[in-house]
């Protein structure tokens, strides 16, 4: 960051996914996550995850993710008591479109015994209230909105992952800019994704005021 925003660690994650719903059958197929510390990327988590059976091409064509790769991966139990490690200090979350992974998170945990206690926030909902003149809060519409660096890949975890990072970031540099913050919790950011579109401004304020 370019300037003197405290920020604490907190770590992005993403899911690509055979279908929209573990509750009704749908599992993970990989999981991409980074962890920020003081605006910068400090390490990633990545890893594909056979789900016991086959995907539809349709999935396979979306994510570039094909039956022949999930064949070669590690069970998704495995993977996922791994990330339990990579997560384990309790460093809040963030997705864009949260409540979708989130779902397959506490699913993906259910299945190898696992509980956190992680707060988790949302980029989506935070970014109508940050940028709310963007033409849509798809997260390659901000990333194109912001400029944000990209490789160019969507719809692969780690890729995914990391440009979300990056939008987290603009938008606490923005708000500290805009603002004149110099320190943003994580749950101001989860208390702005719930504020009405018209109080944004002054819920703001307010807060720079006891800043």
């Amino acid at each position: 960051m370019r300037h003197s925003l405290h920020l604490e660690p907190f770590i992005v994650l993403d899911f690509e996914t055979s279908g929209i719903s573990p509750q009704r059958g749908d599992r993970a197929i990989e999981i991409g996550a980074v962890r920020v510390e003081q605006g910068e990327i400090v390490s990633r988590f990545q890893s594909l995850m056979n789900p016991g059976f086959r995907i539809n091409s349709f999935i396979e064509n979306y994510t570039g993710i094909s039956n022949a790769m999930l064949v070669e991966a590690p069970g998704n139990n495995e993977v996922m008591s791994n990330f339990a490690d990579f997560i384990a200090d309790g460093a809040p979350l963030v997705a864009h479109n949260a409540s979708f992974d989130q779902r397959f998170l506490e699913y993906e945990f259910a299945c190898v015994d696992v509980t956190h206690d992680n707060p988790f926030g949302c980029s989506m909902l935070a970014a109508r209230r940050v940028y709310p003149e963007a033409p849509n809060h798809k997260l390659g519409t901000l990333v194109d909105y912001k400029n944000l660096q990209t490789d160019g890949v969507f719809h692969r975890a780690l890729a995914d992952a990391e440009m979300t990072a990056y939008l987290w970031l603009q938008m606490l540099e923005d708000l500290s800019i805009t603002y004149g913050l110099k320190n943003i919790p994580f749950q101001l950011m989860k208390d702005l994704a719930r504020v009405k579109r018209h109080a944004t401004d002054a819920f703001l304020q307010r807060y720079a005021a006891n800043d």
